[in-house]
């Protein structure tokens, strides 16, 4: 005769091999969930308060996030459904207090339910959602009969977000890596171009999955737009120099200098946010670089005269901003606030009003450093708000201090609005044809402009070479003022009218 307890062990013995095999796939969907969940409820949060700690992808990048393609996928696939997800939770009215604290696990959740995976009872959240699943999708049947749709695929098409094709860059970090040892290892599975304009950029197919490639997890490589790897290159820091990244965070710009400077000198890199810090700091370790000191605090706190800013010779300012030239990039198109509109209302110009208030005290701090010689602005905006008038404001404010206006990049076609003269000697770049806005400004003080202009330049070859003809000239350290005439005026606004005229017949 068996024992009730030996029959009770036999069947544990049993079912133990179908646990096991259950438990690795139900153990892996669980942490991924919570993994997503803690970006989704980040990302949330942050655009609740217009203020970002990272966008999307830098968060998903993040050395914490263990599983970054399944991560990825998951937060962004759940954005995308997420007006029908809410729609339908608030229908159903199944979230107490104690979920509604955790509305990213929610969120998450019920995109599985609905239109994902299948999924078990692993945690306490899935149990709870799943109790409730005939709600829930009782609540989606209310809400195609509400859209006057028949199926979940043409309420799907009513909310869907179109896609944003564009080329995947990638920053080599020469700190770890070479240019042409990058090329040749993402070469091995990617074709791979050099970027013409920014010596240590590549250029890969659009959807070029790179999320867990070794160089990118071991900072080889930083995923970086061509436009934000434009602003550290036009600052053009040198080996030894003292300088200021004045509002750091995540830390591309940051660990770019350090590259460029050859991890020679010294990097203040002020962050003021405490989540967004621990961001940086994540940043700089992952880059290796040595010669950046972060700086927990608001740069407009900074005492010029302090002596631990006596040296600094070049500030990096690239501030809080409305984010509106890289909704593509940073994949704000799929945010809550980007529906709801930014500049179309009255809160959003309140808004960017406030913005440009800080955006301006901000600059004006920065010129107001006594032993610097250069400062970049920059901005991943497209109002006019936020770059020209920021600009036009503090020009006699930086006139006094001996700074003035130098050109960027002077082959780069598209320049400032033509809204004071020297917008010229501005750089924008635009969402349609780069794929991404940006605006940078370049300061430099004139005794240092004026020794930069003091070789004779002749033409040749498209080159800029010393009368000896024996060194090509920097592009990015040359100050080319030239007039700007009510005759190029009207020749740009004619130009700006026929793009835009072109660009209106190209989505009509």
């Amino acid at each position: 005769m068996v024992s009730s307890k030996t029959a009770a062990t036999t069947a544990s013995r049993a079912r133990k091999p179908k646990e096991q095999r259950l438990s690795k796939a139900d153990r892996s969907s669980y942490f991924a969930r919570r993994e997503a969940a803690k970006v989704l409820q980040c990302v949330l949060q942050g655009d609740a308060k217009r203020r970002a700690v990272g966008s999307i992808k830098s968060l998903v990048y993040s050395p914490s996030v263990r599983n970054k393609k399944a991560t990825f996928a998951l937060v962004c696939q759940t954005l995308k459904h997420l007006s029908i997800i809410k729609d339908v939770l608030d229908s159903a009215r199944i979230l107490n207090a104690k979920w509604k604290r955790q509305e990213g696990l929610m969120y998450i959740i019920t995109y599985d339910i609905l239109f994902g995976q299948e999924i078990s009872s692993v945690g306490d959240a899935e149990k709870f959602l799943l109790l409730q699943k005939d709600a829930i999708q009782l609540a989606l049947a209310r809400l195609l009969v509400r859209k006057k749709v028949k199926r979940v695929e043409d309420l799907m098409a009513l909310y869907q977000i179109p896609d944003v094709s564009k080329p995947c860059f990638v920053r080599v970090n020469t700190l770890k890596l070479d240019v042409e040892s990058a090329f040749h290892v993402l070469g091995k599975q990617n074709m791979v171009q050099k970027d013409d304009m920014v010596p240590d950029l590549l250029i890969l197919p659009p959807g070029s999955d790179l999320h867990d490639h070794p160089l990118v997890r071991n900072g080889s490589v930083f995923m970086q737009g061509k436009a934000s790897s434009m602003v550290a290159v036009a600052l053009g820091p040198e080996p030894g120099w003292e300088v200021l990244d004045a509002c750091s965070a995540p830390g591309n710009k940051t660990v770019h200098l350090a590259a460029l400077m050859k991890g020679k000198g010294k990097i203040i890199a002020c962050e003021l946010d405490n989540e967004r810090v621990k961001r940086l700091e994540d940043t700089v370790r992952l880059s290796g670089a040595a010669n950046i000191e972060v700086l927990h605090g608001d740069f407009l706190n900074l005492n010029p005269m302090d002596p631990s800013y006596s040296k600094v010779r070049a500030i990096l300012l690239d501030p809080s901003c409305s984010g509106s030239g890289t909704t593509a990039e940073r994949l704000d198109h799929l945010l809550p606030s980007y529906a709801a509109g930014d500049a179309s209302d009255v809160a959003g110009t309140e808004r960017l009003n406030k913005l440009a208030a800080f955006q301006k005290k901000a600059l004006e701090h920065a010129l107001s450093f006594p032993a610097v010689e250069k400062v970049v602005y920059s901005t991943c905006s497209i109002h006019q708000i936020e770059n020209e008038d920021v600009i036009k404001s503090v020009l006699p404010l930086a006139a006094s201090h001996g700074f003035q206006l130098a050109t960027p990049f002077p082959h780069w076609p598209r320049r400032g609005l033509p809204v004071f003269e020297g917008s010229e000697h501005l750089l924008r770049t635009d969402p349609v044809e780069d794929k991404e806005g940006f605006f940078i400004a370049l300061f430099v003080r004139k005794s240092i402009a004026r020794s930069m202009e003091q070789p004779i330049k002749t033409r040749k070859n498209n080159k800029v070479k010393s009368a000896k003809g024996n060194a090509t000239m920097n592009y990015n350290k040359s100050v080319m003022p030239f007039p700007f005439t009510r005759l190029s005026k009207l020749l740009l606004n004619s130009h700006l009218r026929l793009q835009t005229y072109k660009k209106l017949n190209m989505s009509t």
